[in-house]
């Protein structure tokens, strides 16, 4: 068992109308799907997989070899220690951004390739929020200029760029802690072959499986007040592994610092057919508010962040 694809071809031919109602679906049903044949070269995706990979090995690998998480775990080793590793993740992990100019050096045709790369990711990620808001009713690019908080601010377009190395205790560590993302929507190109990223469905932790030069789509928390819980952000963690070394090359379109978030007025208090749209389920706030609750509470239940924020 895996999460649902959807071939992202269909939303410029006749299937469009299907396509779009399997992605509403899976953003209310799973929060997490993959899209095969979304525009994005496979020449590209080659590229990414092969700096990506470099870059690791020339620039991070030593440094992870001399991480906390390691030195914890061969501390409980050599103590023979029946305890786990709770509070760091079993990870390598940098952030690329417009923002940010500190990018690796060291690896050829890095930094040109990743921005290559997220030009394209970035234009999907538009035509992605495009879709959500067609099916949600809102007017075309609502959640876009929501996120862009203003004609003076932007959205944050970040880069996690994460390698899971192979743990020989994965029984004492976390790759990932279990959490939902802060932000609005996640555009994720993992590893073709190492299994590892894993999501909460029905209460069963059910495997986002590999799928070669695919992009997983993911909602956060941001999404879910928007949409007024139609959309859901969900739970998800990745498992240490024992053999192969996982590469996740994460994308997040968040909100500007600035934005103010809410439920969209288009689906409250409006009377469709005789019938109420849903008041609103979620409070009205600033999202660099909501981020200074969730770097705190990350790794706890969402609800008690969306109650913290409302106190504010």
């Amino acid at each position: 068992m895996g999460i649902p694809v959807v071939d992202f071809s269909n939303v410029d031919g006749k299937g469009r109308a299907d396509t779009l109602t399997l992605i509403d679906r899976y953003c209310q049903e799973w929060g997490f799907f993959q899209l095969i044949n979304h525009g994005i070269s496979k020449e590209l995706l080659d590229r990414v997989k092969k700096v990506a990979t470099e870059c690791y090995k020339l620039e991070r690998e030593a440094g992870f070899k001399n991480s906390k998480p390691v030195q914890l775990l061969n501390e409980l080793v050599e103590k023979n220690s029946d305890a786990k590793i709770e509070n760091v993740d079993w990870e390598d992990v940098f952030l690329l951004s417009d923002e940010n100019d500190e990018w690796p050096s060291k690896t050829i045709g890095f930094k040109e390739t990743m921005k290559e790369y997220r030009v394209e990711l970035k234009k999907l990620g538009h035509k992605v929020m495009e879709i959500m808001d067609e099916n949600l009713g809102l007017p075309k690019g609502y959640i876009k200029n929501a996120f862009d908080g203003g004609v003076d601010n932007t959205a944050f377009f970040g880069t996690k760029v994460s390698h899971y190395p192979p743990c020989p205790h994965p029984e004492k560590v976390n790759a990932l802690r279990a959490h939902t993302d802060a932000g609005g929507v996640v555009l994720l190109f993992q590893d073709d072959e190492v299994k590892g990223l894993q999501m909460l469905k029905d209460g069963v932790w059910t495997d986002v499986q590999p799928l070669k030069n695919a992009i997983v789509i993911n909602t956060g928390d941001q999404i879910e007040v928007l949409s007024n819980g139609r959309y859901k952000s969900i739970l998800h963690r990745v498992v240490p592994q024992t053999d192969g070394q996982r590469r996740s090359i994460a994308s997040f379109y968040n909100p500007s610092l600035k934005a103010t978030i809410q439920p969209a007025p288009q689906l409250l208090d409006t009377k469709v057919e005789n019938k109420v749209k849903d008041v609103a389920k979620y409070p009205k706030f600033v999202f660099g508010d909501y981020m200074s609750v969730y770097v705190e509470q990350k790794f706890q239940p969402k609800e008690p962040r969306f109650q913290a924020i409302a106190a504010i």
